[in-house]
């Protein structure tokens, strides 16, 4: 033997109608006053009260001459459902209201010296022009400290680049730069019509720190092709390794993102695009975090829609 069912009534899909019609008529004491206020016709809000009634199995409202007045039910109901109901009501404004206030607060990016140097100063000068009012921290970190800042919170976003990415993180790459053989002009590399990466063998390189991406790519491409190549100086930065260069204490193999037009002019460089694999540069966020305002905003700036929705479960790649 089947249960007996519910009954369903027509306003009972949607509460918010007849309670904010027993709200209104609670508070105002009269069914037409109640129409006014909600902009509806007399018969359909006595319809939302009924219903409302006939729903719950008591009555809520009783007629004291001519003014409604609510029974003990009624009283109950009323203090439970004003809230409810002005909460609703209220919560475009209050949304709104809070929007306002995200406008301001922090945000925290993570990224390298040559990130922060060559590709971030336009994007921070249009983020700043347009937010003012945030404030902006740049953690100057290397990879993997960017990383754990990343899984910590303590930053909302990182911008570089990465050849492996762990599955808990999403990598949107944006830029992409060609690896550049950087010598002095009066080099004799710097007059070859073509450089093989044998040509590099009877040079000193000058070269970020071994535990920096930069090192461990130019060991692995001189590794894999079987060439010998020698470390004159471990330094860190590309101002200080240009610098270097230019003062003849070595050459080096670096992003084309770090040469810029003064640079072209002191330094000869030659592209080693047929050797080593160009860098892509991009946005770093935890998979599952919630984008604050601001970082949305910032990301914006780097390329609109950067990561949708779905960008979010998708699984880490490689580069390498």
């Amino acid at each position: 033997m089947s249960e007996p069912r519910t009954p369903r009534f027509a306003y009972k899909a949607d509460r918010l109608k007849p309670l904010r019609a027993f709200c209104q008529a609670a508070r105002l004491g009269s069914v037409s006053r109640a129409a006014e206020a909600l902009y509806l016709s007399q018969p359909a809000v006595t319809l939302q009260l009924q219903a409302l009634e006939r729903e719950l199995g008591v009555r809520l409202l009783e007629r004291s001459g001519r003014r409604l007045t609510l029974t003990r039910e009624g009283q109950e109901l009323y203090e439970l459902a004003r809230p409810l109901v002005e909460g609703i009501d209220g919560l475009e404004a209050a949304f709104r209201e809070r929007l306002k206030g995200l406008d301001a607060g922090e945000l925290n990016v993570a990224a390298g010296s040559s990130t922060i140097l060559y590709l971030l100063p336009r994007i921070v000068e249009a983020f700043r022009a347009r937010h003012p009012e945030v404030r902006l921290k740049l953690h100057n970190v290397t990879g993997a400290g960017g990383l754990d800042l990343l899984r910590t919170d303590g930053v909302d976003l990182a911008v570089g680049s990465m050849l492996d990415v762990p599955a808990d993180l999403s990598y949107a790459p944006v830029y992409r730069f060609e690896p550049m053989l950087i010598t002095p002009r009066e080099h004799p590399l710097a007059a070859r019509p073509e450089i093989a990466l044998q040509d590099l063998s009877p040079y000193g390189l000058i070269l970020p720190p071994q535990r920096l991406t930069t090192y461990r790519l130019v060991d692995l491409v001189f590794q894999q092709n079987r060439v010998p190549y020698t470390v004159a100086l471990e330094v860190g930065g590309w101002e200080v390794i240009k610098q270097y260069v230019a003062m003849g204490l070595g050459i080096s193999i670096v992003t084309s993102i770090c040469l810029t037009d003064a640079d072209r002019a002191r330094l000869a460089a030659r592209s080693l695009a047929r050797y080593f694999p160009s860098r892509s540069y991009g946005v770093v966020v935890r998979k599952g975090k919630y984008l604050s305002p601001q970082a949305r905003a910032f990301i914006e700036l780097i390329r609109p829609d950067l990561f949708a929705p779905r960008d979010y479960d998708a699984p880490g790649h490689s580069e390498r």
